[in-house]
Order: structure tokens, then C-alpha cells, then sequence
């Protein structure tokens, strides 16, 4: 990044773009500059040369990537929506030196035993004044490609998160093709309003904008806000991620929707459904694709792909059963199109040629070891693929259900339930079963004025000629939101603890050899 960000040192286009300020791309590289050598001024290099950010989506967590481009020195992104320990140990884990805070978040540092971190106020005067202040850069190091951009941590839906080691060439190379591919120009502008803490935002909205040339507009996500800032600020290129495209088109449509100057969104973990209807209703080429911080797998959507499909992985990329190291077969499917062989085609993607672009994770190596087994890199995301080599998503490894004797995956029920029009958003999970196995349990989030009766739920389930017997969830919940990290994937753990003891929320149980349902809490959904 060091690089490509120097080629943009002498442009006067607009780079930064916040309420009525503007900063050319001059400008910007040259505040990334004073703020790196300043960083560089007050760092200890005998220890990792690691700087922490605890920074919204603003101008200065803009600064601070650019600084750690510049300055040669690894940025740490410590996840805003953690807390107490789990926020302390973060920082110890990526061995942060200097944490960079604003305003807003520096009260979740309040009575946290933060030892000899250096912490620095980027809203604060004397910081100002230290920018200012700042002598040349002598950057820390001249990058290489396999050098550390920076320390990204996992979402953590499945356990505590990861700090992976995210290359040089993973952010420079990731931006400046995908700039390419939607064939982004420094006449675009680029909303950001996903955390700039996470790989999804770091790759496919700032490098992909610094990669262009482009104009960056950082917001924080807002459903209800994100058409009045589309408008206000000129944008044409969107990056999400998860659910918030379902967020979005739960706002109230209008027939003006597709008046707005957005031409292109690129994001992951969206909905056949929602990329639909996103499409439709505002007048976007949606580009949906598969990921991880780790990138160990590499699987593309390319023209053809089935509905359901996450497209066709590279050379390497394969389904294996973790229990016997093989391949798993070719999934097979009945007239319905239910999946017949699901005890052989599931299994847990892998690369079978190494680690791919999977750089390990920092202090970790335990997690390391289970990432790289009989030297593949394993990812820990259950998938089947049929004959015509197309890769559908079957969940997390922990996923897996074991219902009447059959095994099941929560992903295929979750695509199967998604086609009901009153749902906005949902997450399939296990509870245990009173006898043996599992009972397969959903929580469901209704759209803004829709409602459902155990009549029509029963009658809409029988309609699904792909979705099998055992299939059919136990229990129904309805709760107003899902559990959701910052990066709005569902935190499914949350949902099994809390298993059927649900408070204050409309509860379905289905029979136990039966197909229609009960309301077990006396509510209805809201």
C-alpha cells in the first residue's frame, strides 16, 4: 500500500468527503504523512511496531490507514463493539503499543487495566498539535508485499476472535482488481459504511478506493440514513456486508427509490432475495461474493452461477470430510431438489494446495495449527458441491444438526425459509433434543408490518417441496432483532444459550410427529 498510496500524493481530486469538508487526495496523503511521523516520534521500535485503532468511520480512522501505509508500521484494528475484557485482551493479544481513540469510544477505556499501552486522543488538541508539529516521515520500514499491513480481527460469531495477519499484497493487490472489476475511476464516490476495523471494509472499500483513485465518504451504517447520504454526497459505489441490504430494504419504499446516482454495490453474505430486490429497487448492479479475513479459500460467482450458489472455487479449493481427510462426493439431489446425500457431501472447505493467502494469525498458534492440518488450510465453513463443480454454503462447522438420524445443515434450510415474504431475517441453529440429537430451531425477524399465523408458517413449509421433513423447525421465535456483530453477522452462539427460555416474545413449538404449530408464549409478532 506504501506505494500506491505515494501515486496519489500529487492529485487535486477529492479523496475525503464528510459533511461540507473536502480534502483532495494532495491533502490527505499529506496529513497521513504528519500523522505517521508523529505516530513514529513517540513509538518504541523495540517492541512491535504495532498502532491499535478504536476509531469509528470518520476522516481520522481514514488517516490513520494511510498512515500505516506511509509509515511502514502495522495497523491494529481493535473492534469498537467490544468491551471490558474481551476489548483488553484484543489489544494485549495484538501486543499494541499506541492505541489511537476518539471522543466516543475513549469511555470504553474507562477503569480497564491498560498497562503500558500509549493511549492517544485523535480529537484532542495537543494530538493536533503534534501532527502539526511533525518533522518529514521516515517511514519504519520500505514495505514488501509480504510484509503485515495489518492485524485484523475475526468477527468472532463462533468464539473469540482471531487476530489475523493481513499482507501488504492482500490489501493492494485485493483493492486494485476489485477497483478494476467494477471498473471504478477517481470520478466515483465510494460510501463506507461498514467498520473500517474489518477486512471486508479495509480491502473492498478503502483499497478499493485508494486503488481508483475515488472519493471516500466513511458514515456509520444507518438504514434509515443511507439513501439521504447516497444523494447527498454523489455516490456511486457501495460496499456492505451481512445483512445490510435486508437492514435497508426495510425502510419504507418509495417510488423514487431508483432516483439516486448509485450504480454499483459490492459486498458478501447477502441474500439471493435481498441482492434481488436491492437490485430492483434502487437501480444497482449488486456483486455478491464469498470471503474470509484469512483468505485461504478463494471462491468466485461468476456468470451462470445457480440461485444458492456461492459460485466455483479456484485450483485447490474442495470439500473434505474433517474426520477421514478425503473429498467428499458430489452432492446429489431428488426430484424436489432436496440434497439426498447430505452424510457425504457436506463436509469443510479447504484449500488442498496449502495456506493459500492465509498469512497465520498473531499469537496464536494453537488456532494456527487448526486452521493448517495435513497440510491444507481448512476454514471451518461446511459446503457441498454438485456435479457441475458449483459450491453452496452449508453453515459454520458447528452447524451441523443431527435431527431423527439424519444429519442437516443450517444454511440450506436457512436459503429455504428466506423465501417466505414476511421474513426479513432469520438464523437456523440446534437445541438439544430431550431424547438424543438435536431439534432444529429458528428465530425470525418479521418486515416492518408484516405478520404470520402457525396456520399460514405450517401451510408456506409444506410448499417447499426441496425442504425436508426433518427440516421443518421444532421451534419458532420471533424476536425484534438478531444478535449481530459490527460487521452484522449473526452471532448464532447467542441464540443457542438462550435456547427456548425466551422472554417477552411470540414462541411457536411444533409437534413432535406433527406439522402444525402452537403458540406456546400467548403473543404475536410485532
Amino acid at each position: 500500500m506504501q506505494q500506491l498510496l505515494r501515486t496519489r500524493a500529487s492529485e487535486e481530486t477529492v479523496a475525503v468527503r464528510v459533511a461540507d469538508r473536502a480534502q483532495s487526495w494532495r491533502e490527505h496523503i499529506r496529513e497521513a504523512e504528519q500523522i505517521a511521523s508523529a505516530i513514529l516520534a513517540m513509538a518504541d521500535t523495540s517492541r512491535p511496531m504495532h498502532v491499535g485503532t478504536l476509531l469509528g468511520n470518520t476522516p481520522a480512522m481514514l488517516g490513520a490507514l494511510a498512515a500505516g501505509g506511509l509509515g511502514g508500521f502495522t495497523l491494529c484494528g481493535i473492534n469498537t463493539s467490544r468491551r471490558g475484557a474481551g476489548l483488553i485482551r484484543d489489544i494485549r493479544i495484538a501486543d499494541v503499543q499506541i492505541l489511537l481513540v476518539d471522543d466516543r469510544h475513549l469511555p470504553l477505556l474507562t477503569g480497564l487495566p491498560i498497562g503500558d499501552v500509549r493511549v492517544v486522543n485523535v480529537d484532542s488538541g495537543e494530538w493536533h498539535r503534534l501532527v502539526d508539529r511533525a518533522g518529514p516521515l521516515r517511514p519504519y520500514r520500505e514495505t514488501t508485499a509480504t510484509d503485515v499491513f495489518m492485524l485484523i480481527f475475526t468477527s468472532g460469531t463462533s468464539g473469540d476472535p482471531k487476530a489475523v495477519q493481513v499482507s501488504e499484497m492482500m490489501v493492494a493487490i485485493g483493492g486494485t482488481m476489485l477497483a478494476d472489476r467494477l471498473a471504478l475511476s477517481g470520478r466515483d464516490v465510494c460510501y463506507l459504511p461498514m467498520p473500517l476495523f474489518h477486512s471486508a471494509a479495509v480491502i473492498a472499500g478503502w483499497a478499493t478506493a485508494v486503488g481508483a483513485g475515488a472519493t471516500m465518504v466513511p458514515a456509520q451504517f444507518s438504514a434509515s440514513g443511507f439513501l439521504a447520504d447516497v444523494r447527498r454526497y454523489s455516490v456511486t459505489y457501495l460496499h456492505y456486508v451481512g445483512t445490510a441490504l435486508a437492514y435497508i430494504l426495510t425502510t419504507p419504499e418509495r417510488d423514487d427509490d431508483a432516483d439516486n446516482p448509485l450504480r454499483t454495490a459490492f459486498g458478501n453474505e447477502a441474500s439471493d432475495r435481498d441482492i434481488a430486490d436491492f437490485g430492483r429497487r434502487f437501480g444497482v448492479d449488486v456483486t455478491d461474493g464469498f470471503g474470509s479475513t484469512e483468505n485461504g479459500v478463494i471462491v468466485t460467482r461468476v456468470p451462470g452461477t445457480p440461485p444458492g450458489s456461492i459460485g466455483q472455487g479456484l485450483p485447490g479449493v474442495a470439500v473434505f470430510d474433517s474426520a477421514t481427510v478425503t473429498e467428499c462426493a458430489a452432492a446429489e439431489f431428488d426430484a424436489d431438489g432436496i440434497l439426498v446425500n447430505p452424510e457425504h457431501a457436506v463436509g469443510e472447505l479447504v484449500n488442498t494446495t496449502g495456506r493459500g493467502f492465509f498469512t497465520g494469525y498473531y499469537n496464536d498458534p494453537a488456532a494456527e495449527a487448526d486452521r493448517m492440518r495435513h497440510g491444507m488450510y481448512w476454514s471451518g465453513d461446511l459446503a457441498y458441491r454438485d456435479a457441475g463443480g458449483w459450491i453452496y454454503l452449508a453453515g459454520r462447522t458447528a452447524d451441523w444438526m443431527r435431527v431423527n438420524g439424519e444429519n442437516l445443515a443450517a444454511a440450506p434450510i436457512e436459503r429455504i425459509l428466506r423465501r417466505h415474504p414476511a421474513i426479513s431475517q432469520l438464523a437456523v441453529y440446534a437445541v438439544p433434543d430431550p431424547h438424543i440429537g438435536d431439534q432444529v430451531m429458528v428465530a425470525l425477524v418479521l418486515r416492518p408490518g408484516e405478520g404470520i399465523t402457525t396456520r399460514a408458517f405450517t401451510d408456506f413449509l409444506a410448499a417447499q417441496s426441496d425442504l425436508s421433513p426433518n427440516a421443518w423447525p421444532r421451534w419458532v421465535r420471533f424476536p425484534r432483532e438478531l444478535p449481530a456483530t459490527a460487521t452484522n453477522k449473526i452471532i448464532k452462539r447467542q441464540l443457542i444459550g438462550e435456547r427456548v427460555t425466551v422472554g417477552g416474545e411470540m414462541l411457536w413449538q411444533r409437534a413432535e410427529r406433527g406439522t402444525s404449530y402452537a403458540d406456546v408464549a400467548g403473543r404475536t409478532p410485532v
